[in-house]
């Protein structure tokens, strides 16, 4: 499960993520002065049992005298900017005496170069868990800086080193379900969660129940990983698709029945592709259409809880094509299918998949594919598509 956790400045606004459901609190940039210590212990006591707590770091030049007083205050952890003091490796092994006494987050600031081949130093130094922000100068979000493909080979970085990862920095709403594909241990906000005006507003409890509605719950536990998942799984049993619980879960079983198309038409992607030999040697053209029948939210689309994103198709399909060489146009377009399938809103799915750079056309290969509950229902918004797909298959002999 994908923890929330947010930024906070104040024992007011946590009170009020508190009683919101967040899952963890970060008190923003301590100098570690005695006064903002006392405050952290106070805070702390008051979150005991309710919310974990942790605390950012933010005067690196004495990270290690600092991260040893605030041990002392109690919280559940501290997050640490890697880069942020030179050199990076000694400061990792410096705190390793205090892995036992806190749990210990490196953050990778994305906007500043981060060096994420640190991540094995990170789990045999002790840390529990390794992030990717934007540091607070920065100007956009996370993805703005570091596509999906390349944030998830750091979710599956950490799990392989035993470590919980985490990934914040400007996310917005329609970031969440892009961001829970790849099942991060946890996400953080700030600036997503109050008014117009970023870090500094008040809190908007508006914005506090969307984000919150889009991040199926948990439980605050540890953020320690007791063991990596296996490598050879495929992406499919890697994703967490729960994006679609909470509120959209619930709506698709309530929903009358009627069902809206969502489609990305024309996508042209370079692709590793192909049979032969000289194939596996330079990606090829690839252009990807999807259609998918979504079953209708019972409510007016006026936020992310309503919608499936277009983005969710595109994003899975870079996923797919990340993960390496694909023989066949037919693989691909039954990969696409199957991770669209799902998401428990699709009622069916039609891809058309065409390599560009086979002769002077397009060749490839069209396929429509139907969740099996639904089937009456696809073939109805289907008919065109299901007509001639039944029709070849009769031709061929087959049954349905």
């Amino acid at each position: 499960m994908t923890l929330l956790q947010a930024g906070i400045s104040t024992r007011e606004e946590a009170e009020i993520l508190i009683a919101a459901g967040v899952d963890g609190l970060i008190v923003q940039s301590l100098p570690g002065a005695a006064p903002e210590l006392d405050a952290l212990h106070a805070l702390n006591l008051a979150a005991a049992g309710r919310c974990r707590v942790g605390a950012m770091i933010g005067d690196p030049s004495r990270i290690v005298d600092v991260v040893g007083r605030i041990v002392k205050t109690g919280v559940d952890q501290i997050l640490i900017g890697i880069g942020e003091s030179a050199p990076a490796a000694t400061l990792i092994r410096a705190l390793e005496p205090l892995q036992n006494k806190v749990e210990l987050v490196a953050v990778f600031f994305a906007d500043r170069a981060p060096d994420l081949a640190l991540v094995p130093l990170l789990a045999r130094s002790g840390f529990k868990a390794a992030m990717l922000a934007t540091s607070e100068k920065a100007k956009g979000r996370l993805l703005d800086y570091i596509g999906i493909v390349a944030l998830g080979q750091f979710v599956e970085m950490c799990r392989a080193e035993g470590l919980a990862s985490g990934l914040g920095g400007g996310l917005e709403s329609p970031d969440i379900a892009r961001l829970l594909l790849l099942a991060p241990d946890f996400l953080a906000f700030d600036g997503a969660l109050r008014q117009a005006g970023g870090r500094t507003a008040a809190l908007d409890p508006d914005a506090i129940e969307l984000v919150r509605d889009l991040i199926p719950r948990e439980r605050p536990g540890s953020l320690e990983r007791q063991k990596p998942e296996p490598e050879e799984r495929k992406l499919e049993d890697k994703v967490d698709w729960r994006f679609c619980a909470a509120r959209e879960a619930s709506c698709s079983e309530a929903s009358s029945g009627q069902a809206d198309r969502v489609f990305v038409h024309d996508l042209v992607l370079p692709v590793s592709i192909g049979s032969y030999a000289n194939e596996h040697a330079a990606p090829q053209r690839v252009r990807i259409n999807v259609d998918l029948y979504i079953r209708r939210h019972p409510h007016r689309a006026d936020d992310m809880r309503a919608v499936f994103s277009y983005d969710l198709i595109i994003d899975a399909i870079k996923l797919i094509i990340g993960r390496g060489h694909v023989a066949l146009v037919e693989t691909l377009g039954e990969e696409i299918a199957a991770a669209m399938l799902q998401h428990q809103r699709v009622l069916g799915a039609k891809i058309r998949v065409e390599k560009l750079d086979v002769l002077n056309a397009s060749v490839g290969v069209e396929i429509v594919r139907e969740r099996a509950l639904h089937r009456a229902e696809v073939r109805r918004l289907f008919s065109k598509e299901m007509g001639a797909f039944d029709h070849e298959r009769s031709r061929q002999g087959e049954n349905l």
